[in-house]
């Protein structure tokens, strides 16, 4: 009985978003929500369409389920980011979960660029991020993930996250990823070969990117706060980073899309 009452209880969201564009300007074609998540449409630019999203709940917890699909149309522009950063709350036992699928029709422009993941101490998160890339679509997407705020001095002593990100372009896998943290997180993320003590860290992926990308970023290596890298291959480029707080990585995310010709949403700037 208890254990029914408690999946009662737990939050469920559901965006599927679909744009596209129309003489060289890209307008929504389709709007499902439910549950705790919504969509808004500042309009920044008139050409492109900025979708930002809303968790009502003001975060997740054990056994919340939220899904986000976005389909992105033949030459449309998009760029998707939230409203704040998403708050994963402690756990009693069950995962919250997070599915994304994004998909990008010919020629499509996506920015997938939502505010940072921020766990708390005996926070349970499953997410995976699943794209389709069609020919000539392009994207750059950047996650960032933070355990504990340092100026509150909380800390992510343990708990559960896992990321898993696959990316295809017509249909045939380029890029697979998973990351993975089970029990005492703060201890294993203190060891060098982790993140040597860092709690805040982020990945920026670029599709197509190559060395250009890499130039661009490493051209400001001495200006980032926090530890930089970058790579290229098979007509991709990904950026990590690992910072000693969120703020600090916050600043050096800005200088690595910056330097990759992306603006971050306004709201991140608030």
């Amino acid at each position: 009985m208890q254990n029914a009452t408690f999946a009662a209880n737990r939050a469920t969201g559901h965006i599927a978003l679909a744009v596209s564009a129309h003489a060289g300007v890209t307008r929504r074609t389709r709007v499902h929500e439910d549950g705790s998540l919504r969509v808004r449409f500042p309009n920044a630019t008139p050409e492109a369409l900025e979708a930002v999203l809303v968790n009502t709940g003001g975060g997740m917890t054990g056994g919340d389920r939220f899904s986000i699909e976005m389909d992105v149309g033949e030459a449309a522009s998009l760029t998707a980011g939230t409203a704040a950063a998403e708050k994963i709350y402690r756990s009693s036992g069950a995962d919250a979960e997070m599915d994304v699928r994004l998909t990008l029709q010919a020629n499509a422009r996506l920015a997938w660029l939502p505010q940072e993941t921020i766990l708390f101490d005996r926070a349970r998160l499953k997410r995976r991020i699943d794209i389709d890339l069609a020919e000539g679509a392009s994207l750059i997407m950047a996650e960032a993930v933070v355990f504990g705020r340092a100026a509150m001095d909380e800390a992510t002593v343990s708990g559960f996250f896992t990321d898993a990100w696959r990316v295809r372009r017509d249909g045939k896998l380029i890029y697979a990823d998973t990351a993975r943290l089970d029990g005492a997180i703060a201890a294993k993320m203190a060891e060098r070969a982790v993140t040597n003590g860092g709690i805040a860290i982020a990945t920026v992926l670029v599709a197509p990117g190559g060395d250009a990308a890499l130039e661009q970023v490493r051209a400001l290596a001495e200006h980032f706060s926090g530890d930089v890298g970058i790579s290229a291959w098979n007509g991709l480029a990904v950026a990590r980073l690992c910072a000693k707080d969120g703020a600090t990585l916050r600043r050096d995310l800005i200088a690595v899309l910056a330097a990759l010709g992306t603006a971050v949403p306004r709201l991140w700037l608030q």
